[in-house]
C-alpha cells in the first residue's frame, strides 16, 4: 500500500501484504460466516444428517454434533473463526444449542446484507441487532415455564430433547433416566440455590457390548488393575483408605553414601528397609482398612505384604479420581501415612476388578450417599461409544441449566416463531432505520424451524405458514412435529429445552454478527519466512504470501 506525496511515493504496508477493503470486506466476512453456517444447518432437528470428518491422518469422525463438527474442520478464513468460537462458547455454557447458535448467526448476516444492499449503514444495523436481542431475552422470559429441580418426569424430556438425533437416540430413554440420575446424585442445595458439578460425573467409554449395556456407577469406575495377582478380586463392605504418598522406601534428600564393610551390614540395611515395609502395610491393617488406593507407587514387597494381608491395592492413581473417590466413599485423602486413622476411611458395598474389553478396570459401588457417580459407556464400535459420549456430555449440560434456571421453553422451533412475532410488533414502536434492522432479526430466528422442515423434507414455507398461524392464534408453545409435519404443541409431546439454550444462543449470535458487520477493513500479513529470498531480492512466490480471501 502506498500514498502519492509531492509525485514521491511512500510505502506504508508491505508489498508482501493484502488488504481488503469497505464493501468488499464485509462482503468477503459475511460470505466466510454463511458457509460455516450452512455447513452445519442440515444437521438441525432430530431428521437432520451425519457429517463425517476425516482428518490428515484418516481418522474418521461421524458426527451431527455443530460443535464437534466445527472443531475438526481446518478452518482458515478469520471470520469463519469467529463463527467457530460461538459454537464452543455455547458447549462450554450450556452443552447443547451449538448449531442453533451458528446458523442464527449466519442468518443475522445474510439479512444483514440484503440491508446493506440498500445503503443502511453498518452501525444502524448493528444498533437494531442489539436492540433485538435484548427485546428477545424478554420475550423468552415471559414465555418461559418454571420447572422444580425434583421434577425428574421433566428433566427426563429435556434430557430425551438433547439426545434426539445424535446416534444414541434409539436408547434415549434409557440413557436419559442414567444421566438425571447421576446428575441429581451430584447436586448440592445451598439454600434455595442448587450447585451442580458435572465434574463429579465421570464418564469413562469402553467399546464392546451394546448401546443398553451403558451404566450408571453409584461410585467411581478406575481405568486401573490392582497391583498384585494375589489380591482378592473383591472386597465386600469395603474400609477404604486414600493415601497421596508411596508406599515406598523414602530416598534420602541429600546424597549420601553408605558403606558396607561386612555382608551382615548389608543383611541388617535390607532387613531394615523390609521392617519399614512392614510397618507401612502394618498400619494399613491396624486401622482396618481392607481397600487402598495410593496416587504413587507401591513397593514390589509391599505388594506381596499387602496380598498376604488380604488387602486390595491399586496405585497411580489420577489426581482427580482420587477426588471423586473421597467424595464418593467418603473417606479423607491422606498425605503421611502415619496420619491414617480409622476416621479417615471411607465405605462402598462393593470393590472389585472387572475385566471389560481388553481392559481391567475397578468398580467401587454402592457407596451410602455418593456425591461423586461415575457412566461407563458402551457400543458397538469407537465411532458409536464416541458419539454416545458427546450426546451424555450435551445431556450433562442441559438437565444442570435446567434446574439452576429453573426454567424451560418448548423446542422444535416454538420459541424462535414466537419471537419473530413478538419482535415484529416491537420493531414498528421503534420505527426509523432500526425497525428495519429488527424485522430482518425477527425474519433471521426463523430459519431454526425453516431447516427443522427442510431436514425433515417438509415445505419450509407451507410449515412456517401454519406455525405462523398456530401463534397468532397463542399457541406460543406450538413447533414443527418432523414426523408427522404438523404443528404441534411442543410441551405436551415432551420436545423442552432449558431456557438458557435460547438465550445463549441469541446473545452469541448477535454478537458475533454485530462484530463482522462493523469489520469495513482486512489487513492481512504474513511475515517473509527463512530461506525465502534475502534482502532486497523478491519473495520467492512474488508478491503473494498474505491470506487469501474469498
Amino acid at each position: 500500500m502506498a500514498a502519492q506525496m509531492g509525485g514521491q511515493p511512500i510505502l506504508i504496508l508491505s508489498e508482501r501484504t493484502q488488504r481488503t477493503m469497505g464493501r468488499d470486506a464485509q462482503r468477503s466476512n459475511i460470505m466466510a460466516a454463511r458457509v460455516i453456517a450452512e455447513s452445519v444447518k442440515t444437521t438441525l432437528g432430530p431428521r437432520g444428517m451425519d457429517k463425517m470428518l476425516v482428518d490428515s491422518m484418516g481418522d474418521i469422525v461421524v458426527t451431527n454434533d455443530g460443535v464437534t463438527i466445527l472443531k475438526e474442520m481446518d478452518v482458515e478464513h478469520p471470520a469463519a473463526k469467529m463463527m467457530v468460537e460461538i459454537a464452543k462458547t455455547q458447549e462450554d455454557e450450556v452443552g447443547d444449542g451449538t448449531t442453533t447458535a451458528v446458523v442464527i448467526g449466519g442468518e443475522l448476516l445474510k439479512k444483514a446484507e440484503d440491508l446493506l444492499d440498500q445503503d443502511i449503514h453498518p452501525t444502524v444495523v448493528a444498533q437494531g441487532y442489539r436492540l433485538a436481542a435484548d427485546k428477545a431475552h424478554e420475550i423468552l422470559e415471559k414465555i418461559a415455564k418454571k420447572v422444580s429441580p425434583d421434577d425428574k418426569a421433566l428433566l427426563r424430556k429435556v434430557a430425551i430433547t438433547a439426545m434426539t438425533g445424535k446416534g444414541a437416540e434409539k436408547s434415549k430413554d434409557y440413557l436419559a433416566d442414567l444421566v438425571v440420575k447421576a446428575v441429581l446424585a451430584v447436586a448440592e442445595k445451598e439454600g434455595d440455590k442448587i450447585t451442580i458439578d458435572t465434574d463429579h460425573i465421570k464418564v469413562e467409554k469402553k467399546a464392546g457390548g451394546g448401546i443398553e449395556d451403558t451404566e450408571l456407577i453409584h461410585g467411581v469406575l478406575i481405568d486401573k488393575e490392582r497391583v498384585h495377582s494375589a489380591m482378592p478380586k473383591r472386597a465386600e463392605k469395603a474400609k477404604i483408605a486414600l493415601v497421596n504418598s508411596a508406599i515406598e522406601v523414602k530416598e534420602t534428600e541429600i546424597d549420601a553414601e553408605i558403606r558396607i564393610t561386612d555382608p551382615t551390614q548389608l543383611k541388617a540395611f535390607i532387613s531394615e528397609e523390609e521392617k519399614m515395609l512392614k510397618d507401612m502395610v502394618g498400619k494399613i491393617q491396624e486401622v482396618g482398612a481392607n481397600v487402598l488406593f495410593t496416587q504413587k507407587g507401591i513397593d514390589d514387597l509391599a505388594q506381596h505384604y499387602l496380598a498376604k494381608a488380604g488387602v486390595f491395592a491399586a496405585r497411580r492413581i489420577k489426581k482427580s479420581d482420587m477426588e471423586k473417590l473421597a467424595r464418593a466413599t467418603g473417606a479423607n485423602i491422606v498425605t503421611n501415612l502415619e496420619d491414617l486413622t480409622k476416621k479417615d476411611l471411607g465405605y462402598a458395598g462393593i470393590v472389585e476388578e472387572v475385566k471389560i474389553g481388553d481392559d481391567e478396570m475397578i468398580y467401587v459401588k454402592e457407596c451410602k450417599d455418593p456425591k461423586s457417580v461415575s457412566i461407563l459407556i458402551r457400543g458397538g464400535t469407537e465411532h458409536i461409544v464416541d458419539e454416545i459420549e458427546r450426546a451424555i456430555e450435551d445431556c450433562l449440560g442441559v438437565v444442570p441449566a435446567a434446574m439452576r434456571d429453573g426454567k424451560v421453553v418448548a423446542g422444535g422451533g416454538a420459541p424462535e416463531i414466537e419471537v419473530a412475532k413478538q419482535l415484529r410488533t416491537y420493531a414498528k414502536s421503534v420505527g426509523g432505520r432500526e425497525q428495519l434492522a429488527i424485522e430482518a432479526f425477527a425474519d433471521a430466528m426463523e430459519v431454526i424451524p425453516r431447516a427443522l422442515a427442510e431436514n425433515a423434507g417438509l415445505d419450509p414455507i407451507d410449515t412456517l405458514v401454519d406455525l405462523r398461524a398456530k401463534h397468532e392464534k397463542n399457541g406460543t408453545t406450538y413447533g414443527i412435529d418432523v414426523y408427522e409435519g404438523k404443528p404441534k404443541d411442543m410441551f405436551e409431546e415432551g420436545v423442552i429445552e432449558p431456557l438458557r439454550v435460547k438465550t445463549q444462543a441469541i446473545d452469541s449470535a448477535s454478537e458475533v454478527a454485530v462484530m463482522i458487520l462493523r469489520i469495513d477493513d482486512v489487513i492481512a500479513a504474513t511475515k517473509l519466512s527463512k530461506g525465502e529470498g534475502g534482502p532486497g531480492m523478491p519473495p520467492g512466490g512474488g508478491m503473494g504470501g498474505g491470506e487469501e480471501f474469498d
